[in-house]
């Protein structure tokens, strides 16, 4: 029978949440499934919620730290260390809050995650919960590396060479908005695309996709990187384009090393049926 619905009674936290460190579950162990009501689930969401917001203010603390130097080294890729446009008053703060919050959102990501998949892990299994919980470090050093390669690498020979073409044709005055909403767009795109092994890992590891038909698919993905790596870049010249391509490419072929090195052994074909 179902149970009766009920109205959720919200209760306002009168301390801090307590932090637990994440454990590992055991295969071994059966599954067990908890069932909540509409207003546990609320509450649980609550607190999640309160502990991702506790997290962002202790980044944005970092954030606002290192974003002044960030923007000092962005003025030097972009203009010469001379100072980058503004075109109202406003846009000081307004550019050092935007690039402080998602430093904050940078540094904080792990937590940020595991509140995500802790909310939804009482609707996994044992072997799903041990997956996402040991992948969750490598999101975090997957998504610094993209951001680090689009920062030192991507981003300043891009700017070298839009800046550089069309010779003195063009005379440069960057404004503080689109050059960090440019740098912005490109580390988070990068960042969010060298995700691509991981993935690849994880859906080799639960049996959806096979090494096998990762290696027939290869032409398709390579177009698909194409693809996102023209949303990625802002700009349509070949060059760009590349920049970021190119090391998906890498990244896909990384993807199929380890998911044939560490998914190995495990069948990709269901069951194997049982004699009679």
């Amino acid at each position: 029978m179902a149970r009766a619905f009920r109205v959720p009674r919200f209760r306002v936290p009168t301390s801090l949440p307590k932090w637990r460190v994440p454990h590992l579950p055991n295969n071994e162990e059966p599954d067990v499934f908890q069932e909540m009501t509409l207003g546990e689930h609320l509450e649980e969401l609550t607190r999640r919620l309160i502990k991702m917001g506790i997290a962002i203010v202790f980044g944005l603390v970092i954030g606002f730290i290192l974003a002044q130097p960030l923007l000092r080294v962005i003025s030097d890729h972009v203009n010469n260390g001379a100072g980058l446009d503004i075109r109202n008053p406003t846009d000081t703060i307004t550019v050092v809050f935007k690039v402080a919050l998602y430093i904050a959102i940078a540094i904080t990501s792990p937590v940020l995650l595991y509140q995500i998949i802790a909310f939804l892990a009482p609707g996994l299994t044992n072997r799903e919960k041990r997956i996402v919980y040991i992948s969750l470090p490598f999101v975090a050093l997957l998504f610094i590396g993209g951001a680090s390669y689009s920062f030192f690498f991507a981003i300043p020979q891009a700017l070298s060479f839009l800046t550089n073409f069309g010779g003195d044709i063009f005379q440069e005055g960057a404004d503080a908005q689109e050059t960090v909403n440019f740098y912005l767009t490109i580390m988070v795109g990068l960042g969010l695309a060298f995700q691509l092994p991981l993935v690849m890992f994880l859906l080799a590891k639960i049996n959806i996709v096979s090494v096998v038909k990762m290696r027939k698919w290869r032409r398709y993905a390579f177009i698909v990187i194409i693809i996102i790596a023209a949303i990625i870049t802002p700009t349509t010249d070949p060059v760009n384009l590349g920049l970021v391509a190119l090391p998906l490419v890498i990244l896909y072929e990384i993807g199929i090393i380890l998911a044939r090195l560490l998914v190995r052994g495990e069948t990709t074909r269901g069951p194997v049926p049982t004699e009679a």
